[in-house]
């Protein structure tokens, strides 16, 4: 196997990798607290617009 070769795994894998670390991307800009939904989400934890 070459070490060079995109397999569906690693783009899989990647894929996975990416849209985690756009969620918490997004959790840092819009959540003051508990980015990671550990419990409910509450309305005061979004941070208002401004």
């Amino acid at each position: 196997m070459n070490h060079n070769e995109i397999t569906e795994e690693y783009l899989a894998k990647m894929d996975a990798y990416w849209r985690a670390t756009n969620y918490l991307a997004a959790a840092q800009l819009y959540l003051l607290d508990n980015p990671l939904l550990r419990e409910p989400l509450k309305r005061e934890q979004v941070k208002k617009k401004s």
